[in-house]
């Protein structure tokens, strides 16, 4: 069975630090007793879904409380904010799309998702005001703002985001799961996503190496923080109806990200490149018998581990 390591907590951190003592370790931390405004306490059902509007919003809809986006087990639909709100509230549905105890999950999204990022001061004014983001980085390193509510049982897929973040659980409780990027060898990886979905009883036949990941958990209550490193690989279940907000900010200066990512979630343009270069020199091996092929494969990642590797993060 993995590790199980537990996320420190933090009480009453100030933004200096946050900075000089816990960002630099690039490790995920809770952050208790933050002044997030008035949010905490207002954001009930009927206070949201009356000042968040009838303003239409894609969502997914999930059978199981399981989503995998690799298989894509659930369909997106619309639905007016209210609307949604009151059935991700509910446990069984009278209205609904697949099943009476389906899931919903809103990731909220720009006005156009193909060029306009997630901003909750542009999308939903009216409830802006009522949250304190904390300003634990510098305003030009701001990305977005992004509304995550869901059901009742659903389970996020593990995966990881090239932005550092704040996970800000406003209302409810979530039980989040985090490794280290240091153990992606071990995720059974598709693109930015674990194909690992049960991480309680993983199908080890399958995933031979899954337990050797560590496991680093924590559980978010109402007015918690939780600080998530780029990279580091999460997965996050809803224990209750809940409203979180995600604050993604750039790690690295702007060039280095894609100008066309407006989810925070594609590989730094000099990390593309390399992988492509990476497919290219693949191929090439292709031409070599099986036995040069593995010689030379096996050459190129030790060159690799060499010139690449470091022994800075654990």
């Amino acid at each position: 069975m993995a590790r199980r390591i537990p996320v420190p907590q933090l009480e009453g951190v100030t933004r200096e630090e946050f900075l000089q003592r816990i960002y630099p370790q690039r490790k995920p931390v809770v952050l208790k007793g933050i002044d997030l405004g008035t949010c905490t306490t207002k954001w009930t059902v009927d206070y949201i879904s009356q000042v968040g509007g009838t303003k239409e919003v894609k969502i997914h809809v999930s059978a199981v409380p399981q989503m995998d986006f690799i298989s894509k087990n659930f369909v997106y639909r619309t639905l007016p904010f209210d609307k949604f709100i009151h059935r991700a509230a509910e446990n069984k549905h009278t209205e609904f799309f697949i099943s009476e105890d389906e899931k919903y999950y809103l990731r909220s999204l720009g006005e156009d998702p193909r060029k306009d990022i997630a901003d909750i001061r542009k999308q939903f004014p009216l409830l802006e005001g009522d949250i304190k983001i904390p300003e634990f980085f510098e305003k030009e390193q701001f990305f977005s703002s992004v509304f995550r509510i869901s059901s009742p049982g659903l389970q996020l897929w593990t995966h990881y985001d090239v932005m550092d973040n704040f996970l800000i659980q406003v209302t409810g409780k979530k039980r989040v799961v985090l490794f280290s990027p240091r153990d992606a060898q071990y995720l059974y990886l598709s693109g930015t996503k674990s194909e690992v979905l049960n991480l309680e009883n993983p199908d080890l036949n399958k995933y031979p190496l899954f337990f050797k990941a560590r496991r680093f958990e924590c559980v978010l209550e109402a007015g918690d923080v939780l600080f998530i490193p780029a990279l580091w690989f999460h997965n996050v279940i809803s224990e209750e109806f809940g409203v979180g907000v995600n604050v993604f900010w750039k790690h690295l200066s702007s060039e280095c990200y894609d100008k066309t990512d407006t989810y925070g979630n594609k590989d730094p343009t000099a990390a593309s490149r390399a992988i492509q270069i990476l497919d290219r020199a693949l191929k090439t091996l292709d031409e070599l018998p099986e036995e040069y092929r593995d010689f030379y494969a096996r050459r190129m990642v030790l060159r690799i581990q060499d010139k690449a590797f470091s022994s800075n993060y654990e």
